[in-house]
């Protein structure tokens, strides 16, 4: 299961964008027809949670609409968005419908539903605050940045995603089942496991309220995270894969140095272990093997000279790992390589050739 979920968010499966159509693309097709949330009747209780029906959101919606007193051409557009007809929208089409409304007459959530429909996010993105103003009703901002969070985690931007879907809870919003999954992703991305692990627990406590393709991440997302050791190495190669991500997004600051200097000490840690686990076994192949050439002639210690001691290997400081020499940089690789599976290997390559790179520009 481990193994699965890393190859999947290497291969990028884990990431999309939006085209011009406005619909997701990736994240395994479980980021696809994602939706975002509103809440209708906040419920207190913390058992299992369920989606509002849309009679009560559409009614909650007019409510503020009414409110407001929209120009008539702006009014019959609103109808003409929560016309059903057929079956009952889901979760996710409701949310979409309550988006497309408030934006019809509020100039902030316009703004923001024009930046959500661009393929790519802009290198600095205009801030939000109207999601956090008082003057803003609590269900539109907490709807608003849970479809906002979601779009960020398309974009990879896991930071700014999790800084909008923190705190709000599946019971306060249209859709929980978009809010608890997306918290998920995002906090496993940011190898936030006990967090991660608490939205994936709410998030299958009731998974005959999710679209199919949640529950199934879902359930691989925490085998996962069970199987996931601290600073092993695969713990470690997706460190590099957050730094790598980072750095593709223009986010190169403290934040990334620090995640870098993290990663230096558990590879100089590991090869630590793994040089002393080799002669370890060498010396005890070395004893073993010993034959004199001709047997002692009394029962008396043996002669022979020496300090005993083994010669040791730079292998760089911990602040430092990318100076090592070159030859000395391709023993430790090799040494990983024998070690573990091959593509951890071809992770570290990249990585500090990547290093390599950022230090030369």
């Amino acid at each position: 299961m481990r193994q699965t979920i890393a190859e999947l968010s290497r291969s990028g499966l884990f990431c999309c964008n939006r085209g011009g159509s406005g619909e997701g693309v990736g994240l395994l097709l479980l980021l696809v027809g994602a939706s975002l949330c509103l809440a209708v009747e906040p419920r207190l209780e913390m058992g299992t949670w369920h989606p509002p029906s849309v009679e009560q959101v559409r009614d909650r919606v007019f409510a503020w609409l009414t409110e407001r007193k929209p120009a008539p051409a702006d009014r019959a557009k609103a109808e003409a968005i929560w016309e059903v007809k057929g079956e009952s929208p889901s979760a996710t089409e409701v949310l979409e419908r309550l988006i497309r409304t408030v934006a019809l007459i509020d100039e902030n959530a316009k703004k923001l539903v024009a930046l959500c429909s661009q393929p790519a996010a802009p290198r600095t993105l205009p801030p939000q605050s109207w999601l956090v103003d008082p003057q803003t009703p609590d269900w539109i901002a907490k709807n608003f940045r849970v479809w906002y969070g979601r779009w960020l985690a398309q974009q990879r931007l896991f930071d700014e995603a999790a800084e909008q879907l923190d705190g709000i809870q599946a019971e306060e919003v249209v859709d929980p089942a978009t809010l608890l999954f997306y918290q998920a992703v995002v906090h496993h991305r940011l190898l936030n496991r006990e967090v991660a692990a608490d939205a994936l627990a709410r998030l299958l406590d009731a998974p005959d309220s999710c679209p199919r393709r949640y529950v199934t991440i879902a359930r691989l997302m925490e085998a996962d995270l069970k199987d996931l050791k601290e600073e092993s190495l695969d713990h470690i190669a997706r460190r590099m894969e957050d730094i790598q991500r980072r750095l593709d997004l223009g986010r190169a600051g403290p934040k990334v140095r620090e995640i870098q200097d993290g990663v230096v000490k558990s590879l100089d840690k590991l090869i630590e272990e793994l040089e002393s686990a080799q002669q370890q076994q060498q010396a005890s192949m070395g004893a073993g093997n010993v034959q004199p050439t001709r047997p002692a002639q009394d029962s008396v210690p043996m002669g022979g000279k020496g300090p005993g001691n083994v010669t040791k290997r730079d292998i760089g400081h911990q602040s430092g790992w990318g100076d090592l020499p070159p030859k000395q940089r391709e023993e430790a690789l090799q040494q990983i390589g024998r070690d573990f599976p091959a593509h951890y290997r071809d992770i570290i390559e990249q990585y500090f050739r990547r290093l390599a790179s950022e230090a030369t520009r």
